[in-house]
């Protein structure tokens, strides 16, 4: 169980969260963070309550696509393959784009030698070892990273002084529009695009019985939430202690690494420390789970695994090039987070067989109106189609003060349902015309005669399969 708690916790923490939550905290203050932290945690249960549906429907697979294979056939769980590894794509844009920008601001050095050296180091330990050599690491990097942020915590606490003549003019502990609009946000983006990390399925499948995993994410979610509101508060810390905005005033994003300067160079030493491992551990775990979501989904095993490991060390290149180039760590995760939010919705109502009639071509023009519904709805609201378009990319952030960001995190799953009821509605209506034209029985509403998975007791123990080792 504590296997599976580091497991799920080295996924779910990344270099990137030393940007975003200190951010946050300068925006939204306190209700913000709180909001942030709680979304990023509470998410981590759904994997207990749905792991075991899933795997109980997909008893031989190891990722979500499997399902969907299965549920919803090929073309489907190819159109979620993409989405996953392009999910995947930017959490790894993300991770390299946070590392080098961590190294810049703590040492003043160039961080590109140090994001090459962490490519080949992963790469090589997850080549030779494959998704287990990253289970193993995650135990060794998780506990340096509950250790390294308990003794951060500490010396910040001690070494930080606070101006608490700053901390009413700050208007920080008081809330917002955009910490009441948060509470939908967030846990809208970060749910649904927990969904696409293919290394919290691995870990799903991974765990021995079902108890061990409601246990196992139960106890990650905690952690989790205490690490995130903790580094979230430097943020808070920064602006009351007066390092915070600065003059020339500086983005919120980098509001620990104002708080650092102040502190003695060893603590900053820790804290670097800390961000490469937070990010080897994402990284390796990303690496792994597009070799076995690429090996798996687009190629069923059939492609030798060094090929498949080979072509994710070329995309590689174009990854460390974007991530240079990508100064937003923030609006690098949201894109993901708007595609997720309009793809996942129309896709889990198939978990439930009162829906057993909802159809692979449902979930894929739900999951493609559901982005179309952006578009549409940030034309209307612009009066432009040109910000229409940039509103998917977010381009004005997570925090602009209009409702832009809310209205695009609304018209994305609803727009998917609503776009999606109306492809049953087609389909229904053509295959009832043919089947009146070839005098034939309508038999869209038959229930499928077979259905997947046996039955599985709640302790079960889940075998990975032949295929599974092979991808891994």
């Amino acid at each position: 169980m504590a296997d599976e708690s580091l497991h799920v916790l080295s996924t779910a923490l990344g270099s990137g969260i030393l940007f975003t939550y200190p951010e946050i905290s300068t925006i939204a203050g306190v209700q913000g963070l709180v909001v942030y932290a709680l979304a990023s945690a509470l998410p981590l249960l759904v994997f207990g309550f749905l792991g075991p549906i899933i795997r109980r429907k997909a008893p031989d697979g190891f990722v979500l696509t499997e399902w969907t294979r299965q549920r919803y056939g090929t073309a489907t769980a190819l159109y979620l393959s993409f989405f996953t590894l392009v999910t995947m794509f930017l959490y790894m844009v993300a991770e390299l784009s946070a590392l080098q920008q961590i190294v810049n601001s703590l040492t003043g050095l160039n961080g590109l030698p140090v994001v090459i050296v962490e490519c080949a180091i992963t790469t090589i330990y997850t080549s030779l070892g494959g998704f287990r050599v990253s289970f193993i690491t995650d135990n060794i990097q998780g506990v340096m990273i509950v250790g390294f942020v308990v003794l951060g915590v500490i010396t910040v606490g001690v070494k930080t002084h606070i101006d608490r003549s700053l901390i009413g003019p700050s208007h920080l502990l008081e809330p917002s529009l955009l910490g009441w609009q948060l509470i939908y946000i967030l846990p809208v983006a970060i749910l649904t695009n927990d969904f696409f990390l293919s290394g919290f399925w691995m870990r799903t499948f991974a765990s021995k019985t079902d108890k061990d995993l409601r246990i196992g994410v139960s106890i990650a979610s905690i952690i989790v939430l205490i690490i995130l509101t903790l580094i979230g508060s430097s943020g808070l810390l920064a602006a009351w202690a007066g390092v915070w905005p600065g003059d020339p005033p500086q983005a919120g994003s980098i509001a620990l690494f104002l708080l650092l300067r102040q502190l003695p160079a060893w603590v900053v030493g820790i804290v670097l420390i800390m961000a490469v491992s937070l990010s080897t551990s994402a990284f390796d775990s990303l690496q792994s789970a597009m070799v076995s979501t690429a090996s798996n989904d687009l190629f069923r095993n059939r492609l030798g695994i060094w090929w498949i490991r080979a072509g994710v060390v070329l995309l590689i290149f174009p990854v460390v090039v974007v991530a240079l180039r990508s100064p937003s760590i923030l609006q690098i995760f949201l894109i993901s987070d708007l595609v997720s939010a309009s793809v996942v919705p129309v896709l889990c109502v198939g978990l439930s067989d009162i829906f057993y009639w909802w159809q692979g071509f449902e979930v894929v023009v739900g999951g493609l109106g559901g982005i179309m519904t952006i578009f549409i709805f940030g034309t209307i609201y612009f009066g432009s189609p040109l910000k229409g378009g940039k509103l998917i990319l977010l381009e004005n952030g997570l925090y602009a003060e209009d409702w832009s960001a809310f209205g695009a995190f609304v018209a994305a799953p609803v727009g998917g349902l609503m776009w999606g009821i109306g492809a049953l509605l087609a389909r229904l209506a053509f295959q009832y015309i043919r089947a009146k034209a070839r005098h034939e029985r309508f038999t869209a509403f038959d229930r499928p005669a077979l259905e997947y998975g046996p039955p599985q007791v709640d302790d079960t123990v889940f075998i990975e399969s032949p295929d599974a080792r092979k991808s891994v």
